[in-house]
C-alpha cells in the first residue's frame, strides 16, 4: 500500500478523530495550525509544504440559524424563526470566513476535518499571493492574479454551490 493510503486509514481510526475533536474544541473557532492533520485530503486538494502555503482549521456550528424575533405577537411555530438554512453549504462558509480573518492570503480549497454532535470542522488550504516562493513556481503563481477566491465562488466547495 501507498503512504497516502496509510494515512487515510488513520483518519478512519474514530477513537483518534474523537480525540482530536475533543482538543479542538478548546481551541478558537479559526486557528492557523502547523500541519494539516489530514495530509493526504490536503494534498489532493492542493497543499504543498513550502512558503506562502498556511492551514486554517475553521470550526462552524452544525445545523440551522435562527432569525431575527419579529415585532409584533405571534405564535412560535408562525413566528418563521426556527429552520432556517443558509444558501450555502457550511464548507463554503468556512472558506469565507477563513479568507476573511487571513486579507493577504487566498483560499485554495478546503476539507473536512471531523465533527462533534455540535460543531464540523474544515481545514482551509490558504496561499499567500505576493509570497517570493509563489510567485516564482509556476504551478500555482496564476494564484497572484486572483483576489476573494472563496467569495466569488471559485474553490471547489463554491463552485459545487454554484451548479
Amino acid at each position: 500500500m501507498s503512504l497516502f493510503k496509510y494515512l487515510r486509514k488513520t483518519f478512519d481510526d474514530k477513537k483518534q478523530r474523537k480525540k482530536n475533536v475533543i482538543v479542538w474544541n478548546k481551541q478558537g473557532a479559526i486557528v492557523r495550525i502547523d500541519e494539516p492533520s489530514r495530509l493526504d485530503r490536503a494534498r489532493a486538494v492542493g497543499y504543498k509544504a513550502k512558503q506562502g502555503f498556511a492551514v486554517v482549521r475553521i470550526r462552524i456550528g452544525k445545523g440551522s440559524s435562527k432569525r431575527e424575533q419579529p415585532a409584533g405577537g405571534r405564535k412560535p411555530a408562525h413566528a418563521g424563526m426556527t429552520r432556517v438554512t443558509p444558501a450555502k453549504s457550511l464548507q463554503r462558509i468556512a472558506e469565507e470566513r477563513a479568507s476573511k480573518k487571513y486579507l493577504n492570503m487566498e483560499a485554495l480549497n478546503s476539507y473536512y476535518a471531523g465533527e462533534s454532535g455540535k460543531d464540523i470542522w474544515y481545514e482551509v488550504v490558504m496561499v499567500d499571493p505576493n509570497h517570493p516562493v509563489i510567485k516564482s513556481d509556476r504551478k500555482i503563481s496564476w494564484i497572484a492574479s486572483q483576489r476573494g477566491r472563496a467569495e466569488r465562488g471559485l474553490t471547489s466547495a463554491g463552485k459545487a454551490g454554484r451548479r
